[in-house]
This record gives structure tokens, sequence and C-alpha cells, in this order.
């Protein structure tokens, strides 16, 4: 059903920034440049476990570079699924065909395949996503499954609400927790 490009995006089309951990919210957000995708064709933007916080929300600035086969602007997907992708995943924001996800939402503009077509606003999730240490892995990829359909993006994807925790932060947790265990011996 779907394809999985490499087991993370390309340095180059997207790299995650976050504010430091301990901050109470914060953003992560992903660059896409010139970022082509064939019809359901993901990218591993974030493993299980590697964000912490609760998603509340998503925001969308792209700009359609090029379209085969009637890929739009607003078919940019972010998708959550535990595992391996596949359907009946937590969430999906943007695609026109469905992956069969638990919460389900659309981009609110960029309903066109032109070239130059920019996808560009913000959804607000109905109930929010704890993804501190939870097994959802984070997609991004193209929601349109069309067979020979492709299109390509230059822009971001914002996640709201979630951090990537500092790699000190990291240390202190894995630390925390050995401490636990010796004292439960």
């Amino acid at each position: 059903m779907t394809s999985v490009r490499n087991s993370t995006l390309a340095a180059a089309a997207v790299c995650a920034a976050a504010s430091l951990a301990g901050t109470a919210s914060a953003d992560v957000v992903y660059s896409l440049v010139n970022q082509t995708y064939g019809a359901f064709e993901f990218s591993l933007a974030a493993p299980a476990g590697s964000l912490t916080g609760v998603l509340t929300g998503a925001s969308i600035s792209v700009t359609l570079e090029q379209s085969i086969a009637y890929t739009y602007a607003d078919d940019l997907c972010v998708y959550f699924d535990s595992g391996d992708l596949s359907a009946n995943g937590a969430l999906q924001i943007g695609g026109y065909t469905t992956l069969f996800a638990s919460q389900r939402y659309f981009w609110p503009t960029g309903n066109s395949n032109a070239i130059g077509t920019m996808s560009d606003g913000t959804v607000t999730l109905n109930v929010p996503l704890d993804l501190t240490g939870s097994d959802l892995n984070v997609w991004i990829g193209n929601g349109y499954g069309y067979p020979g359909s492709s299109g390509t993006w230059t822009g971001t994807i914002t996640l709201h609400g979630v951090s990537v925790p500092a790699p000190g932060s990291i240390a202190l947790l894995g630390l925390a927790g050995i401490a636990a265990r010796r004292r439960r011996r």
C-alpha cells in the first residue's frame, strides 16, 4: 500500500529544529527543499520516542514545485503510526487519499495542482496526542495514492506542542532510570 523512501528523511531535505528541553511548550519544524514524493511515498521524520510533549496541532507553509498526475499542494501529509507505516494510524493531516487514521484533518489551503500553489495554515487537533514515551512514528510524504502521481514541495511543516529533548536531558533521564532500577533490587 505505501512505500518508504528511506528510514529517515534526507538531511538536505528535512531537518528538525526544536527548543531546548525544559521549555513548557515547543515546536518542531521540518524544512523541505525540492522534496519529491511519489504516490503514498513517505519518509520517517521522527522515530517513536524521539519527541516529547503533547501535540496540539500542526502548521504548513509549502509551495508545490512540481505535480504529476494531479498531486495537489495540500496532498503533502503528516502521518502518525505505531511500528511500520500502515493504514489505521493515530493521525493523518493532509492528503486526498485516506489512510483510515483515528483522527483525520485536511490542510486549510492548497487545493490545486498548479505549479506555485501554496498550502498554508494551521490545523488544531480535537484530541491532542501525548508523544512523550509514545510508540508513534512521524511520517511525512505524499498522501495522494493515485498510481504514477508525485509532487515536489518546498517549505515547512511545524508540529505544535512537542520538542526534541536535548542530549543532556536524555542522558539525565537514562541515569534516573538506572537509579530507579537499583532501588528496586
